[in-house]
């Protein structure tokens, strides 16, 4: 099913043809693998790929090749895929296969209706078409120009190959027999090209590997050129060839193609190139290749015949002079593609603005009078706006946000939106829609929600900040009121707290509370939401108390359950309480019986958080589980509380020890999480933390980046201080606790509840560095750092008093760590202390009781009470080797061992496998490098391996380290051959 392969050799590739080689054979032994195929245009992409599936065609493996197409900036959704999905729908030995999966029918030109909940279901069944294909014979699918691909396409790559088609089942068996390979324009990737962050996420995958295709050495050219020549070839012109091509297959094929055209020269920029080879056709082969150039990369034979106006007959002559040159190949389903890309761009180029204008209206008047296809809609928009039809663009703009709605795919459904806002100054009235949802105002309040709902919340405050811009004083109240509650509502979800409240005030006086309407009731809501998060409660509750009693008396049963959750979270207790967990539940039945999923969706968040919050973690997993089912169903998936529910899903998995999961459920949510949704992956950053890997605090720094996120700065806060405990810096941890508290603390001055966890983590350090150098006898350094320990404690003990709202049960076992912390920077290890820190974790939380324990037994060892601490550093170790939390199943190690509590493990079982084959380089006088060199590692990573030998073995330097392994057996002295 792959392209016909262009009868052209392969030279220079081996070592790419191999790597790929190997990975078609080990997908057909059932080891799935992907590879990203990168270079620069005109590289040999294309080529390597097409000997790659012609291999794997005459092995028997079935191929399926899908193309992303370049339609400007608003993208087809699901392009390649639908291509893949045409290819097997007309192949009847694939029938059976695709019967199973009648979702996929969306992208075979159905258009079927349904909401954007449907969109993981139809990732799954893609998923799960490609397996059963793999079942029936290995399979090979590949993608080309991902540079081009759509953003929906994008997400459905994403999620196949991090968890739908390369995942490992359980039990350890076998994967799919099933290769992806995907190729892509390195040159086209600018900076802030959206295909980047994807990549960068892809090749982190350990089924996932990146090829890049360098430019070929000058020899392979000349081979190159010679062999594609017809006779022998000058020296002279394949010099100059080789010179011109500078390393690329194509610029040296098209330079030797047009070196037949009598002139004599060779141009030097690759368009002319490209030209010189396309003059050379009869005037009519350049009509229909400047045709088709219009129509895209690849145009329907019917589709081409009508837009070019020729008879058949000197059409199909112009159409094989055309494949003769090269120029165009044949494809599947009667179509034809250019060659190369830059072959239509050039062309395209080419063209005179008025002729190109006049194709384009040609093309799209065609497909408005051919039966309606999936995908139609965005084609016509691309052909009337590039034919200058305002109007029609307009109409077609908004049939393709349409349909972008309707095969869940909301970056295009915003796309498209946007597409007709940017046009509807230069659409008469009389043109645009007209009606409820009609007008500019609202068609970007539309906007807005799509927004929303793909993640991007900053985008969501810019288009309903632009309705407000256009709503106008003497616009429809209720309206104006709409716009401020709603651009109310999008600033808390981007933490601009002041500014929220501020237009949800105005929205709530724009209109009256008597006569009572819906309007002022959704308002007052907003209003309630937006002064709990100013902290202005006692307004919330007065508004909330009068808008629930109207919302009952209208009867409006969502504003109800909206106004019902507000109360739970500000009234008695809160959302922890019994009684706020039971208004809660109240308000889900609510919002469930109103068919509003959005509250229903915040009812459950707050159930599940508040339930997390009293320290149930067992019970919270339901509820997220529930609040996450009804998310997909209603396609609100990247809205704001499932995005929550997601974080709050692996935060839970975190504590109660369940660390794998949470790893693996990590993975899985990254395929659907927007760039400003990176943050609700932090749990299993904690856990890479714990494990020793520090390129986790690479990746929390980076969440950092880019427009203000209240929750991205606190988990990178968490993280980063984090490691910088875990790596013994105590001046890094301080100062990353005290800018975390700084930056999140409100406009009145009240400090996050963050902050005690904080401090206790950061103490930790300060603890560690006070200690050590009391030992040293350095009494000045040390009572600094106790110091230091004790302007950190002081506003988690105030904060723990003054508040507000209590502390929970984890915020208290963050204060009793952090007040033992303080006493051992202070005065010294206190058992008593460490006894209560042990004892408040006792929630189900696994892994910080463990960090507790091996401080309770430090102090109890100090206390000379043994036998009490080695029962807590067995326990503390039986955790951290559960968990795989290595840095700290070091710590405990070096406690058992320094304290002789227990029988010491022998030295050989302290030291990994690489560690060992490390040590015997070591002895035998090996720099890091070398050692590098021997074992193919990095030099950074033997000198780290290095480093950790000899903490294990207690040793100060390289030499003490071959001492005592010698000394403990660990190796032997190797004998030396003398010849």
């Amino acid at each position: 099913m792959s392209q016909i392969p262009i009868n052209t050799p392969l030279i220079g590739r081996d070592d790419e043809l191999a790597r790929l080689s190997g990975v078609l054979e080990r997908a057909r032994d059932g080891e799935a693998r992907a590879v990203l195929v990168a270079g620069d245009a005109g590289v040999g992409k294309t080529r390597l790929l097409g000997e790659v599936t012609g291999r794997a065609a005459a092995s028997g493996m079935t191929v399926l090749t899908g193309h992303c197409v370049d339609l400007g900036d608003v993208g087809l959704p699901y392009l390649p895929f639908t291509e893949v999905l045409g290819a097997l729908a007309q192949d009847e030995r694939f029938a059976g296969a695709l019967a199973a999966y009648p979702v996929v029918e969306r992208l075979l030109g159905g258009g079927a209706a349904g909401d954007s909940g449907g969109r993981l279901r139809l990732f799954e069944s893609i998923a799960g078409l490609l397996a059963d294909l793999s079942d029936l014979a290995p399979l090979l699918l590949v993608l080309e120009d991902l540079h081009w691909a759509d953003q929906s396409s994008r997400d459905l790559l994403r999620f196949l190959l991090s968890r739908g088609i390369l995942q490992r089942p359980a039990g350890g068996a076998p994967t799919h027999r099933l290769a992806v390979l995907a190729s892509y324009r390195a040159d086209d990737l600018h900076r802030r090209h959206p295909l980047r962050p994807l990549l960068a996420e892809l090749v982190r995958l350990p089924a996932v590997e990146r090829l890049e295709l360098r430019p070929m050495a000058d020899g392979e050219v000349a081979r190159l050129v010679r062999a594609l020549g017809e006779g022998p070839l000058p020296d002279t012109t394949v010099r100059r060839i080789v010179e011109r091509a500078e390393g690329n297959a194509f610029y040296a094929e098209e330079l030797l193609a047009a070196t037949g055209s009598g002139d004599g020269g060779v141009p030097s920029g690759l368009a002319d190139v490209l030209l010189i080879r396309f003059e050379q056709l009869s005037d009519t082969a350049q009509q229909v290749l400047r045709t088709a150039a219009v129509a895209g990369r690849r145009v329907e034979h019917d589709l081409l015949r009508d837009a070019v106006r020729l008879p058949e007959e000197e059409l199909e002559t112009a159409l094989r002079e055309a494949i003769g040159r090269q120029l165009l190949v044949p494809g599947e389903g009667d179509t034809y593609a250019f060659r190369h890309a830059l072959a239509r761009e050039a062309v395209y180029a080419d063209l005179l603005p008025g002729e190109r204008a006049r194709l384009h209206g040609a093309f799209a008047r065609l497909l408005d009078g051919r039966e309606t296809r999936a995908e139609s809609a965005a084609e016509r928009a691309h052909h009337y706006r590039e034919s200058h039809d305002l109007p029609s663009a307009f109409t077609a703009s908004l049939e393709a946000a349409d349909h972008a709605e309707r095969v869940g795919a909301p970056a295009e459904e915003l796309r498209h939106l946007e597409a007709a806002l940017d046009l509807w100054s230069a659409v008469e009235p009389s043109a645009r829609p007209s009606g409820e949802g009609g007008d500019r105002v609202r068609l970007m309040l539309r906007a807005s929600a799509a927004a929303a709902h793909t993640g991007e919340l900053h985008r969501a405050v810019s288009l309903t900040r632009a309705a407000l811009a256009g709503v106008g004083q003497e616009a429809d109240s209720e309206l104006a009121a709409r716009v401020r509650y709603t651009l109310a509502g999008n600033l808390i979800s981007v933490d601009n707290l002041t500014a929220a409240f501020a237009y949800s005030s105005e929205a709530l006086a724009m209109i009256p509370a008597d006569p009572p309407s819906r309007t002022w009731v959704w308002a007052a809501a907003t209003h309630v939401l937006a002064a709990r998060q100013v902290g202005e409660n006692e307004i919330a509750l007065r508004i909330a108390r009068q808008a629930l009693d109207t919302a009952e008396e209208l009867g409006v049963t969502d504003a109800q359950a909206d106004l019902l959750i507000s109360l739970a979270v500000v009234e008695g207790g809160g959302r922890r309480s019994v009684a706020g967990r039971e208004r809660l539940r109240r308000a889900r039945e609510l919002a469930r019986s109103s068919g509003n999923a959005a509250v229903e969706m915040r009812a459950l968040f707050n159930l599940a958080i508040g339930t997390f919050e009293a320290g149930h973690l067992d019970d919270c997993l339901p509820w997220i589980t529930e609040g996450l089912d009804r998310a997909r169903r209603a396609g609100l998936l990247s809205s704001p509380y499932p995005m929550e529910m997601r974080y709050l899903h692996l935060l839970v998995l975190y504590t109660l020890g369940r660390w794998d999961e949470c790893v693996r459920a990590a993975s899985t949510d990254a395929e659907v999480l927007p760039a400003a949704g990176e943050y609700r992956v932090a749990p299993a950053l904690y856990v890479a933390l714990a494990r020793g890997d520090f390129k986790a605090a690479d990746q929390a720094r980076a969440l950092l980046e880019g427009p203000f996120d209240w929750m991205a700065t606190l988990v990178a806060g968490i993280a980063l201080t984090e490691a910088a405990v875990l790596r013994g810096d105590a001046e890094a941890a301080v100062e990353r606790m005290r800018s975390t508290v700084a930056v999140l603390t409100d406009d009145a001055g009240t400090p996050p509840h963050v902050t005690v966890r904080l401090a206790a983590l950061a103490l930790s350090a300060v603890a560690d560095r006070a200690t050590d150098l009391r030992r040293k006898g350095d009494l000045e350094g040390a009572r600094r750092w106790a110091e230091t320990a004790t302007e950190l404690l002081a506003p988690a003990r105030d904060l723990a008093v003054h508040g507000g709202v209590p502390q929970g049960p984890e915020g208290q076992a963050w204060l009793a760590r952090a007040e033992a912390e303080w006493t051992r920077a202070v005065s010294g290890p206190d058992a008593e202390a460490w006894a209560k820190a042990v004892a408040a974790f006792d929630f189900g939380d696994v892994y910080e009781p463990a960090r507790c324990r091996l401080r309770y037994a430090e102090a109890l060892l100090a206390a000379d009470r043994r036998e009490e601490a080695a029962v807590e550093a067995r326990a503390a170790r039986e955790v951290f080797a559960r968990l795989g939390a290595t840095v700290l199943l070091d710590q405990v190690d070096e406690l058992i061992r320094r304290g002789r509590l227990a029988e010491a493990p022998p030295a050989a079982s302290l030291l990994t496998a690489r560690e060992q084959d490390v040590l015997r380089l070591l002895a035998r006088g090996r720099s890091n490098r070398q050692i590098g060199e021997e074992l193919f590692i990095t030099g950074k990573t033997a000198s780290v391996h290095v480093s950790n030998i000899l903490a294990k073995l207690g040793a100060a330097s390289r030499t003490e380290a071959v001492a005592v392994a010698y000394r403990e057996g660990l190796i032997t002295p190797e004998t030396t051959a003398h010849g």
